[in-house]
C-alpha cells in the first residue's frame, strides 16, 4: 500500500483523502497548519495528520518523508513552497493550481528532479486539457481550439447568478490575472473578464469570458500549430458585468482581501452544483474542414456516503486518477509531465477518472 501526502485539508483536500483512503489502495498523510481543519481526521483509519506551516518547505518536507506522492491542495500562493518540499522529500508532486507564475516555477523544479512533477491536475487546467488533446489528435491541421469550463449553481438566485463552490482566492485570482492565448497564430496575453460570448446548451443560455490559467501548458505545446486557442470560464449571463464593476470601477482588484470578505459573507456556498466541460476543435481532416465537440456535465453526488459538490468530485477525482495512473506505471516516473501526456481513454477507465464518465457523453462532429 502506497502512502500519499495531501497538503491542505479544505474542501478539495478532504475529498482527495476520502477517495484515496476509500479505495483501500492508499494511506494518507494529511498536512495542514490549522488544527481545526485536521481535527475531523484525527482518528480516521488510514489517515495520519501532521500540523505544519505550509510556507516552511523544510518542516513540510520532514512531514512528507516516505510518501510516494504529494497532492498539493493548498491555496495557489503556497504552490512553490509545497513543490519544493515534495522535491526535498523525494516524492512525486501533483497540484491543482491555475496560477501561471507558480506553474513556471514547478516546471523549473522538475528539470533535475528524480521524481515526476505533474502540475495542474484538477478540472481546468487538468481534465479539460486531457479532453481537448484527445480531440486535437483527430486532426491533420488545426484551426481553432476553444476550451470552456464552468462550475455553476444548479439553482442561481442572486444578481451574480453564482454561489461559492471553489476557493474564493482562486476565483479572484483567475478574474484578475492576464490570460494566455494564441490569436491569429501568435502567443499573446489577453485581459481577464473580457471577450464575453453567449451560447446555449441543452436549452440553457450561458456566458463565457477570459480567465487566467485554464490552458495549462497548451499554449506552449500548440505554439505554431494552431490559428486560435483560448480558454473561457462559463457563468450565467450578467455575472461578468457585475464582477467587472467590482474589480475595476470599485478598484477591488487592488484590494483582494476586501473582495474576498464581501464574497464570503454575502454569497452563499452550495452543494447543488454542476460542472460543465465544453471543448470545440476545428481544422482539416482528410482534406475537409471539420469540427468536433466534447461536452460533459458532472453533478454533485455522494462519495463514501457523504454528499460532495461537482467541483469537489471533478477536481479531486482528476488528481486521484493521475496519482493512480502514476502508481500503476501508466505515466513517466521522472521529470515534468503535461496534462497532454495523459491519455483520455486511460483516464476515464481509471477508478477515480470514472467520475467524469457519464452514462452518455456527447461527442459531436459536423462539417463547418
Amino acid at each position: 500500500m502506497k502512502t500519499v501526502g495531501v497538503v491542505g485539508a479544505g474542501k478539495i483536500g478532504s475529498t482527495v483523502v476520502d477517495l484515496l483512503v476509500g479505495s483501500g489502495a492508499y494511506e494518507v498523510v494529511l498536512v495542514d497548519q490549522s488544527p481545526a481543519a485536521l481535527a475531523p481526521f484525527a482518528y480516521r483509519t488510514g489517515v495520519t495528520t501532521a500540523e505544519r506551516a505550509i510556507d516552511a518547505p523544510e518542516a513540510l518536507a520532514q512531514a512528507l518523508e516516505g510518501c510516494f506522492a504529494v497532492v498539493n491542495c493548498a491555496p495557489f500562493h503556497l504552490t512553490t513552497s509545497v513543490a519544493r518540499a515534495a522535491k526535498a522529500a523525494g516524492a512525486h508532486y501533483l497540484d491543482l493550481t491555475e496560477d501561471v507564475a507558480a506553474s513556471r516555477v514547478v516546471r523549473e523544479l522538475a528539470a533535475d528532479a528524480k521524481t515526476a512533477f505533474i502540475p495542474q491536475c484538477g478540472l481546468a487546467p487538468g481534465f479539460i486539457t486531457i479532453a481537448a488533446w484527445d480531440l486535437i489528435k483527430h486532426f491533420d491541421q488545426l484551426h481553432d481550439v476553444r476550451l470552456r469550463v464552468g462550475a455553476l449553481p444548479r439553482y442561481p438566485s442572486n444578481a451574480l447568478n453564482y454561489n461559492l463552490t471553489w476557493s474564493t482566492d482562486g476565483v479572484i485570482n483567475e478574474y484578475c490575472e492576464p490570460c494566455e492565448a494564441i490569436v491569429n497564430g501568435a502567443l499573446r496575453e489577453t485581459p481577464a473578464l473580457e471577450e464575453c460570448e453567449e451560447f446555449s446548451l441543452d436549452g440553457v443560455t450561458y456566458e463565457a469570458f477570459n480567465t487566467s490559467g485554464g490552458l495549462g501548458t497548451l499554449c506552449l505545446t500548440l505554439d505554431g500549430q494552431v490559428r486560435n486557442l483560448n480558454y473561457k470560464t462559463i457563468r450565467y449571463p450578467g455575472h461578468a458585468a457585475i464582477m467587472k464593476a467590482l474589480l475595476n470601477d470599485l478598484n477591488l482588484r487592488n484590494r483582494r482581501e476586501v473582495l474576498k470578505d464581501i464574497l464570503e459573507n454575502s454569497v452563499p456556498a452550495t452543494m447543488q452544483d454542476v460542472v460543465i466541460v465544453f471543448v470545440t476543435v476545428s481544422g482539416m481532416k482528410d482534406g475537409r474542414l471539420m469540427q468536433e465537440t466534447y461536452v460533459n456535465k458532472v453533478y454533485a453526488q455522494p462519495v463514501a456516503g457523504e454528499m460532495k459538490s461537482a467541483i469537489q468530485i471533478t477536481t479531486a477525482g482528476a488528481a486521484c486518477a493521475v496519482v493512480d495512473m502514476l502508481a500503476g506505471g501508466q505515466l513517466p516516473q521522472t521529470g515534468f509531465i503535461r496534462q497532454e501526456d495523459i491519455p483520455l481513454a486511460a483516464f476515464l477507465a481509471n477508478r477515480f477518472g470514472r467520475y467524469y464518465a457519464p452514462d452518455e457523453v456527447s461527442f459531436r462532429a459536423a462539417a463547418e
